[in-house]
């Protein structure tokens, strides 16, 4: 690989989009096939619609195939081929890796990959990294519990393919990784935005270390909204003078878009080897022009254990009316994943994003990096609760920070709210996703 090659596949980075759309209904084609003859779950789920393989022709065809979501795979699993049930397509000999999504929003759900597969999501994490700039020559350091959640496992594989060297920190506590990243100079690493903050305060808190004196210069986040939020970036960029770069993925999906060097404000889609379908969340049409949010229904066009075809994600993104300047043909999604469907919600008649408050509390300067949001009735009326910290050397500065919370959450989110300044400190801190927004009135 010529390290200073722009693209990891000039091929398929660069391809026309006619035949961008030409590879992808080839291989829907394929995978959708596949899945029919090889899971029960699959055949069942397309018999019961009257659609068989041979009446996908177009990709306008693809749009009547039944769309597959999380609660469905739940019902089916836990039962023979154990655990994975009606949706393996392999014989479970040829199942070499196990996961599982994190439960967040219910039981998780159990997710198989062969070698092939494996290699396949080391492959998708390579356009990311290479697209960041990530070389053979950096030491990447990568301080997540390697466990049973995907979280930066293909990352790892995928730097290493690149040539990377890979520093695994598992299992040292916070202070420990720091210090191992100054013991090294490890150059790049992998990480939810909430931990990248976190650590930027235990570096400078407990430590007295400068974040931005250690040697980091690229870092790629997942799991949450954040990097692709300004404000959030913003923060951690000058936290650890380093440039931020997002990518969204899945368990159950795989790494299906990044952010490129050129950071043009917002993801593309690795449309070589994902199909994204936006879809509008009221009328259900497919959204093809730029501008126009709906939820995500995408399909994993090269994965064969247990096929992702027309999942539905609940991931809220819109398509950018501008190509990125890098030369990627992949289309951008503006301001990256911007919510989820089933977290955004209504308060006194106002959809509500976390993210919207997210950009207002990180673009504050005086608040912490840590808020909670909580959302119940008084009474009949909906109540949202904001729970802040002040920096340590803003107290005295409340009052300021405080008129201009309230007046950038009327601007941004057209609502008002209770505020709770708390001790800087004493909110919680999260190593991996963050719970931020908890709406009590599900329970009323």
């Amino acid at each position: 690989m010529n390290t200073e090659q722009r693209f990891w596949n000039p091929v398929l980075e660069t391809m026309p989009l006619e035949k961008i759309r030409e590879l992808q209904l080839k291989k829907f084609r394929k995978i959708f096939d596949w899945a029919y003859n090889h899971s029960k779950f699959h055949r069942s789920l397309y018999d019961k619609a009257g659609i068989k393989p041979g009446d996908i022709r177009s990709m306008d065809d693809i749009r009547h195939v039944p769309k597959v979501e999380k609660s469905m795979m739940r019902d089916i699993q836990r039962k023979d081929p154990f655990p994975y049930g009606d949706a393996l397509c392999v014989p479970l000999e040829e199942v070499v890796e196990f996961r599982q999504t994190s439960g967040t929003t219910g039981q998780p759900v159990y997710q198989p990959d062969t070698w092939q597969d494996w290699d396949w999501w080391a492959e998708s994490w390579a356009f990311i990294l290479w697209a960041q700039g990530y070389r053979p020559s950096d030491r990447v350091f990568i301080p997540f519990g390697y466990n049973i959640f995907v979280a930066f496992w293909a990352g790892h594989y995928a730097a290493e393919k690149l040539g990377c060297e890979v520093v695994p920190g598992g299992v040292l506590d916070t202070k420990a990784r720091i210090l191992k990243i100054q013991e090294l100079q490890a150059t790049a690493m992998m990480a939810t935005p909430t931990y990248v903050l976190g650590m930027a305060d235990t570096a400078r808190d407990k430590l007295d270390i400068d974040p931005s004196s250690l040697t980091i210069d690229k870092i790629t986040c997942a799991g949450e909204p954040g990097a692709s939020i300004p404000t959030t970036k913003k923060r951690m960029e000058e936290a650890w003078g380093a440039k931020v770069y997002d990518h969204a993925g899945a368990t159950e999906i795989g790494a299906w878009s990044f952010e490129c060097t050129e950071q043009s404000g917002g993801l593309h889609v690795n449309e070589a080897l994902f199909l994204v379908e936006i879809e509008d969340t009221e009328t259900g049409e497919i959204i093809e022009e730029p501008g126009k949010r709906g939820k995500m229904i995408i399909t994993a066009l090269d994965r064969q254990a247990m096929p992702c075809v027309r999942f539905d994600s609940k991931d809220i993104i819109e398509w950018s009316p501008e190509p990125c300047p890098c030369g990627r043909t992949f289309r951008i999604l503006k301001g990256g994943v911007v919510g989820r469907s089933d977290d955004i919600t209504k308060v006194k008649g106002v959809l509500l994003s976390p993210s919207a408050i997210e950009e207002v509390v990180r673009g504050i300067e005086g608040l912490s990096d840590e808020f909670e949001v909580i959302v119940d009735k008084v009474g009949d009326v909906d109540r949202i609760t904001l729970k802040i910290e002040l920096q340590p050397d803003a107290v005295s500065q409340q009052e300021s920070v405080q008129r201009q919370l309230v007046d950038q959450l009327r601007l941004k989110t057209n609502l008002g709210y209770k505020l709770e300044f708390h001790d800087y400190g004493t909110l919680p801190r999260y190593d991996v996703k963050a719970k931020r927004f908890r709406d009590l009135r599900k329970n009323h």
